[in-house]
């Protein structure tokens, strides 16, 4: 049986070992939820856990590959049991194979996809049993600005643009059950994932970041921080007539 106290809910972030993910756990443990943290490997989420529990909240980490079907039903199995049915859900699980399109191979293409919108559709189907049934949830999905078309990302282009399809209709589906399903989509943020886009590109991260600075209205690049913030919004009680919106967190107008 769950531990958790009454008054405390439970928050699933996927994607959660680094980055945006990490942040977003970080945030929301700080909002007051019982957090569970899901990577492909448990023993990467180590660090994420760890500091939430130093700032006196409660995490658990757990293995989870959120495109196949077995391994997210299991994983949010394991997260009602352990700590109490999810009440809110963020999918921000991602991976990169970035090419131009005569070079991308099928599998390049199917990855992405699994993995950002087949993934966030496995959890959000496993997790919404609970959230229907409690009749209050919180869904948010992470897009990117990458959603309007981007060289070399025709994968997570793709992928992008879906989640936000697949926001404003779950939103329509779910709304009537207490569930309000938004999205979250980042510009350039600054995380271990652009740190290698700017080491395969052969520059520094300075400069990488300095490049995109400059066509930022706001002239610096985000933090992952700033994306918990959003998050953070979207999944309060004081928001729940806001459903089916795009949010792009970008340092200026995209859409």
């Amino acid at each position: 049986m769950s531990e958790t106290s009454s008054d405390q809910k439970v928050a699933v972030v996927t994607g959660a070992a680094r980055g945006i993910g990490a942040a977003t756990a970080a945030r929301l443990a700080r909002d007051g939820f019982v957090v569970a943290v899901l990577d492909l490997d448990e023993a990467a989420c180590a660090r994420t856990v760890e500091g939430i529990e130093k700032e006196g909240g409660r995490a658990l980490a757990v293995g989870c590959d959120v495109s196949d079907s077995g391994q997210a039903e299991a994983g949010v199995a394991r997260v009602a049991a352990e700590l109490g049915a999810p009440a809110v859900l963020v999918n921000n699980a991602g991976i990169l194979r970035d090419n131009l399109i005569f070079k991308m191979t099928p599998q390049d293409f199917d990855s992405v996809i699994g993995v950002h919108l087949r993934g966030a559709f496995l959890m959000a189907k496993a997790c919404q049993t609970h959230m229907v049934a409690a009749g209050w949830g919180r869904i948010v999905n992470m897009s990117s600005s990458a959603a309007l078309g981007n060289r070399g990302q025709s994968n997570y282009s793709s992928a992008k643009a879906g989640l936000q399809a697949l926001t404003k209709t779950l939103a329509i589906e779910l709304g009537p059950f207490g569930v309000t399903v938004n999205c979250v989509a980042p510009g350039f943020i600054a995380t271990e994932m652009t740190e290698a886009t700017a080491e395969r590109m052969g520059i520094t991260f300075e400069e990488f970041t300095d490049r995109y600075a400059k066509s930022i209205p706001v002239r610096r690049g985000g933090r992952p921080e700033d994306i918990a913030q959003a998050v953070s919004f979207f999944v309060r009680e004081e928001a729940g007539f806001v459903s089916g919106q795009i949010l792009y967190v970008a340092g200026g107008p995209k859409g």
